[in-house]
């Protein structure tokens, strides 16, 4: 699949994704790409960021490709069983917060628990092995209920432009792949 044949939807975590980041860049970047907004993003409530992720795809005019990075990840998965079969080709799915962690924010706990069912169309979820939020064998458990593939990104924070992933062209070269396979 070519990015002109599919509607890219970004979906960014807590506090959303600033121009900087590498999910804004890809934006700029790819013509079919568009960001799911949510109501607020410094204070997120899990059912109205899963309303955002499913309305974002229902409007979709061609097969939709997520990309989501963080909180957006948890709203993904949570929104999948709510999607139109055949909706979603894949998701490129970045840097997991584990929210059921006890020393998580309760502002991001209200997204607890996350979801183990497996997803209903082809993922991948990119994980680092130094990711502040997540535990890498931790990311690999959900990475394996989902059925998703797992890419060890090595020691590379939370993926986010505090770590030095501005424009990441390693994660675009590795999305453009995924592209490629759906």
């Amino acid at each position: 699949m070519r990015s002109a044949d599919c509607d890219i939807l970004v979906v960014p975590g807590y506090t959303n994704s600033g121009p900087d980041h590498w999910q804004s860049r890809w934006q700029e970047r790819l013509s079919t790409a568009r960001r799911v907004t949510q109501e607020s993003w410094d204070q997120p409530e899990p059912e109205a960021w899963r309303d955002a992720v499913i309305a974002a795809v229902q409007a979709a005019n061609r097969p939709v490709v997520l990309v989501a990075h963080s909180l957006g990840v948890v709203s993904c998965a949570q929104a999948a069983p709510y999607l139109p079969v055949g909706a979603v080709a894949g998701a490129f799915l970045v840097a997991l917060p584990d929210i059921e962690r006890p020393d998580t924010p309760a502002v991001l706990r209200a997204f607890a628990p996350i979801p183990r069912e497996p997803l209903p169309f082809r993922s991948v979820l990119v994980t680092s092995r130094t990711d502040p939020y997540t535990a890498y064998d931790r990311a690999a458990e959900f990475a394996a209920a989902w059925g998703a593939e797992l890419v060890d990104a090595g020691e590379s924070g939370h993926l986010n432009s505090d770590s030095g992933h501005g424009p990441w062209p390693e994660g675009l070269m590795r999305f453009a792949g995924f592209l490629r396979s759906l």
